[in-house]
């Protein structure tokens, strides 16, 4: 059975059909941060759980369901690529009398 695909078909591998392979090294890199930097300060375990519950798993779900399959990555770029250059694009139009 031959399978036709279109030119502008884009194919992205993905681990298990879910999530991306930068998105899944992002989420790697970021629990290590989060989980190294809970570590140095805190010392009750019940803690460091919550705290990183608090701060990971938004992150993660985000990731996961996105913006209508966005990798999160291109997100951050986007929002950084905004900040830096952030012009008004709503604009008031004044009346004259």
């Amino acid at each position: 059975m031959k399978f036709i695909f279109p030119q502008n078909y884009h194919f992205k591998n993905k681990l298990f059909g879910i999530i991306d392979y930068s998105t899944l090294f992002f989420n790697i890199f970021l629990a290590c941060f989060i989980f190294c930097f809970i570590n140095l300060f805190f010392k009750n375990i019940n803690l460091k759980i919550f705290i990183f519950i608090i701060f990971y798993f938004p992150i993660l779900i985000f990731s996961l369901i996105g913006f209508n399959h966005e990798n999160i990555l291109y997100i951050f770029i986007y929002l950084i690529k905004y900040l830096k250059s952030n012009k008004i694009f709503l604009y008031s139009k004044k009346l004259s009398k």
